[in-house]
């Protein structure tokens, strides 16, 4: 073989190389049952909804003596374990054995949703031999809203194996993409409040600027129409005062001052005859 055939094989073999690791380090996400026409608006928007955990890993553990001793793990729309190449969505592990079982799978998806929770469910796990009519085992996540938090409380919640279809295991967890969007808008009551605060503020600060600056006015002139505010709180200490008065205003005072009616002329009457002659 020529130099030049010899290079262009080995450039050919690292780029073959490099397009299967590639294709191998990138994780599969969920395939929703069905083709791929016929997938709904809402499954794929629940699908991105449900997005920012599919980088998390979840397990649980069963310990029922020596009849039950599992590992569960979960992931959200990714593979547990994606050196496998086995679409594992929910995988149980026997602690004893160290059997592994494929509940379900992420390529067999379903998905829907209520006001403030995410239903996923993973079809197409191994077969239950012996029970439910040997069918392909199924596993069911119920995701609710619990704000605040990304995920939280994945447990086992029980498993329906004594029918003779459509067994399922059935789990649940929280986290706040299940949560339905808040409201943000306002009240009309909050948006006249705002309206009139920020009118008070702008004629205040405004009017501050204007007399100072324009009209130099200095200590409370500078407040904008001081002297009408001025006489408004008089007006209204009189009206306070006439309103919550608690006796009548023609009653006599209970004490006498020194007044003007009392520094008057002496009367002429006087005790003249008491003088001595």
């Amino acid at each position: 073989m020529s130099p030049p055939c010899h290079t262009s094989a080995l450039l050919l073999v690292f780029v073959a190389l490099a397009v299967v690791g590639a294709e191998q380090s990138e994780e599969r996400s969920c395939d929703v049952v069905g083709d791929e026409s016929s997938e709904s608006q809402m499954e794929r928007a629940l699908l991105k909804k449900l997005e920012p955990l599919s980088h998390m890993r979840f397990n649980v553990t069963v310990d029922k003596g020596k009849t039950e001793d599992y590992i569960y793990q979960f992931r959200v729309c990714r593979e547990v374990n994606s050196t496998s190449h086995d679409f594992g969505g929910l995988v149980q592990t026997d602690r004893q054995s160290g059997k592994t079982t494929v509940i379900g799978r992420i390529n067999e998806t379903q998905v829907f949703n209520g006001s403030d929770w995410i239903m996923l469910i993973y079809k197409g796990g191994d077969s239950y031999g012996r029970h439910c009519s040997g069918e392909k085992r199924r596993a069911v996540i119920m995701i609710s809203c619990k704000r605040g938090v990304t995920a939280s409380s994945f447990s086992i919640i029980s498993e329906e194996r004594e029918k003779e279809q459509e067994c399922f295991y059935l789990f649940e967890m929280d986290s706040s993409v299940a949560c339905p969007a808040e409201n943000s808008h306002l009240s009309v009551g909050s948006i006249l409040l705002i309206t009139f605060v920020s009118l008070v503020a702008v004629y205040i600060i405004g009017g501050f600027l204007y007399q100072r600056l324009v009209v130099g006015a200095k200590g409370m002139e500078q407040i904008p129409h001081f002297a009408f505010w001025q006489d408004l709180g008089n007006l209204v200490a009189d009206g306070c005062d006439f309103v919550c008065r608690s006796k009548p205003r023609n009653a006599p005072a209970a004490y006498r001052g020194v007044g003007d009616d009392q520094l008057g002329e002496e009367s002429e009457e006087r005790d003249d005859h008491l003088l001595p002659m």
